[in-house]
Formats: C-alpha cells, structure tokens, sequence
C-alpha cells in the first residue's frame, strides 16, 4: 500500500474546483462535472506492464498527484472518498453494463457507480463510464426524462416480490422525448456495497478476453465542445450539437511512435512505461446475465 497523504483541497484543485466545498446539489454537480473534464476514463496501466490497486492512497497518488485516470473502479470509488470528506451521504452500487452488440449484461460487480443522499433526495453519480456518461448526477427519485444537453437520461424500474432492479437508459444523441427509442446502458440495484466486493471483477477487466479493458487501450475525456477518446491506434474528436447544428466526429489513425505525445498533449498523461497499443475483437461471456 502506498503512503501518501491525502488532502480534499488537493483533489478539488486537481479537478479545477474553485468554489466552496459545501454540502449541496450545487456542489455535487459542479464537482462531478469539473471531475469528467479533467480526469480521464482510461485502462493505460493494464497496457503499459502495470496492474490496477484499489487502495484509496494509491489511487491518490495516481488520479491527483500523477494527474492520471482510471476505470470505473479507480475514479467512482476515489470520488466516493472526496464527496464523503465533504460530508455527503455516499453508497457505492454495483452496475452491470450492456453490451450493445450482444445484447447482453455484463456480470455482477462489471460496474461501480455512487449513489448520493442528499436533503432526503437520492442522486446517480458515475464519474468513470466513458461515451454514454451523463454530465451531471441523475435523480434516481424521477422516472421521467432527465435532460442533458442534446442528451436525454432516464432511470426505469423492474421490481419482483424480493428486489427492484434499475435501468439507466438513453437516446444516444438524440433527444426525441419521452416516446422516442431508448437503450438501455446499464443495470443496477440500490443495494449497498463495500470497496472489497469488487476486487474479483477488477481482476477480470484486467486479464480476461471477455472485457473490453483486456482487449483495447482506452483514454476518453469529455470536454467543452463534446469528447476526446483515444482506442488502439486512432483518436477521435467529437463534437457535441448546438442550436443550429449537428454532432460531428473525425478519426485519425496514430502510428505507435505518436501515441505518447497525443495522451501528454490531449489528456495530459505521461506514462512511467511504454504502452503496447491494442484494439482486438472481445470474447462473447460464456454466461448470459
């Protein structure tokens, strides 16, 4: 375990906070979105000869000293710790995503998402998702449509005798209201969870042929105008639509000598190893959840 202290003050600086760190909605959204624009979604350890360690100093070190990311794990659960030194109410949840070529959900503990309560309200925070994330937390006490930009959210219910289980959905990037096409992103349920029921599928992101984080090298960042995202050996910039507008993205291909420059200058990382670039095909689950 690494030893270093950790200092809220430093973390807000590092996410570009500058106001008061009090406990209020205001504040939850300001600070999970000043988090998506300047800490990346990435798995750049699993592809440079290093292995992913959940201990919360450990993470400090790297998301705010080394002013790297991480995966959902490293940057909901480091997250997790900062709202709670802020005095917020904080539960982490277990997600499971679905694959949108198979149709299928991932296994249990595949995500780890922050629930928040607040002043009697409950709130959805992800920080570590990546393209379909939402900007600012969702109210997980609202069934309607959650609008975001040119995005529409919506969390949906299925409950049987024992449990409910909760659906976060949208429209891609479109916004056609509520009887437009929905897609479901992930699953979950409001069971409370702690840091160690995670540490299996942690392990399995990292080593097996069935995740995504195994197969591809990945850094995406939202920004002002829409999104960064770095895969393999190509980047792609997207734009966000405004009024007026449409959603626009261009890719280019990077040859391996390239790709450190483009992560120091793009998303500000600097690796302490040579990455090994990677966009192969995932393996189907053997299982269906």
């Amino acid at each position: 375990m690494t030893s270093v202290d950790m200092h809220v003050d430093v973390y807000l600086s590092r996410i570009g906070f500058s106001g008061s760190p009090s406990r209020s909605l205001h504040v939850l959204r300001s600070v999970h979105t000043c988090h998506l624009l300047s800490v990346p979604f990435e798995n750049l350890t699993v592809h440079s000869g290093g292995r992913v360690q959940l201990d919360p100093p450990h993470l400090y070190e790297k998301l705010v000293l080394q002013r790297r990311g991480g995966f959902c794990y490293e940057n909901n659960s480091l997250f997790a710790w900062l709202l709670t030194q802020m005095g917020f109410q904080v539960t982490l949840l277990s997600a499971q995503v679905k694959n949108q070529t198979t149709g299928f959900y991932g296994p249990p503990f595949d995500h780890l998402v922050v629930m928040v309560t607040l002043d009697g309200q409950r709130w959805l925070c992800d920080v570590g998702f990546g393209g379909p994330g939402f900007r600012t937390p969702l109210s997980l006490d609202t069934r309607g449509p959650q609008e975001q930009g040119h995005r529409v959210y919506r969390i949906t219910e299925q409950r049987n005798e024992t449990s409910g289980m909760l659906f976060l959905e949208w429209q891609q990037e479109e916004n056609r209201g509520e009887d437009g096409d929905w897609t479901e992103i992930y699953k979950f349920t409001l069971d409370p969870r702690r840091m160690e029921d995670y540490a299996e599928m942690c392990q399995f992101h990292q080593s097996s042929p069935c995740s995504l984080f195994f197969c591809k090298s990945v850094c995406t960042i939202l920004t002002s105008e829409g999104r960064l995202t770095y895969i393999g050996r190509r980047l792609t910039t997207t734009t966000f639509p405004k009024e007026g507008s449409v959603l626009e993205t261009s890719t280019r291909d990077l040859q391996d000598d390239e790709i450190p420059g483009v992560l120091k200058e793009k998303f500000g990382i600097m690796l302490k190893s040579p990455l090994i670039p990677k966009d192969e095909p995932m393996t189907p689950h053997r299982v269906i959840y």
